[in-house]
């Protein structure tokens, strides 16, 4: 297995794994699983790529298993819900810091073919996902829809992240979650 950050070649083998996880696309009978709910363009993922370098990935072989995005508040200001997130992160903080778009960035989505759950690359490429963004930010923010219950339980269980608030957006609640960049080892 090789985990490290995607490259424009990667881009059809992430985007087969975030159609196949993706709310409007997934199997119903994996829904309760986990799933995906931010769309992206090809020129959105091209930048997310080359000007964030924030994608990191897993493969067994040539087929991408895992993904897990991340960018700067700016690149997720034009979707009209991280406006709304943007907007609230100055009413929260983060041990002992208020948050900010300067000091934090947005992770997710992430996802995990179920064939490769439990078998630790979740941790992996989080932690690589973590230590590619800790040069440029300190903290890390994310959401959770609060009926995927399995993502809230990963992320908070697993990658020990903690809950910042809930909110609501377009009829659904959110978690907002929060972990440094750099962990205490």
């Amino acid at each position: 297995m090789e985990i490290r950050r995607a490259e424009m070649k990667d881009l059809k083998g992430v985007m087969a794994l975030h159609k196949q996880y993706h709310v409007d696309s997934i199997n119903p009978a994996d829904k309760p699983d986990g799933f995906v709910t931010t769309n992206f363009t090809p020129e959105q993922l091209q930048a997310l790529v080359e000007k964030e370098r924030g994608i990191t990935i897993a493969k067994d072989g040539e087929r991408v298993i895992c993904y897990a995005m991340a960018a700067s508040w700016q690149f997720w200001s034009e979707w009209p819900f991280f406006v709304h997130m943007i907007q609230q992160l100055p009413e929260h903080s983060f041990e002992g810091q208020v948050l900010s778009t300067d000091n934090s960035y947005q992770y997710g989505p992430i996802c995990v073919d179920k064939q490769y759950r439990g078998s630790g690359v979740l941790q992996k490429v989080f932690d690589a996902s973590l230590d590619s963004m800790a040069s440029r930010f300190p903290i890390m923010v994310t959401f959770i829809n609060q009926i995927n219950h399995r993502s809230y339980a990963a992320h908070t269980r697993k990658l020990k992240m903690h809950t910042v608030c809930t909110f609501q957006f377009n009829n659904n609640d959110y978690y907002m979650l929060a972990c440094p960049t750099v962990r205490k080892k």
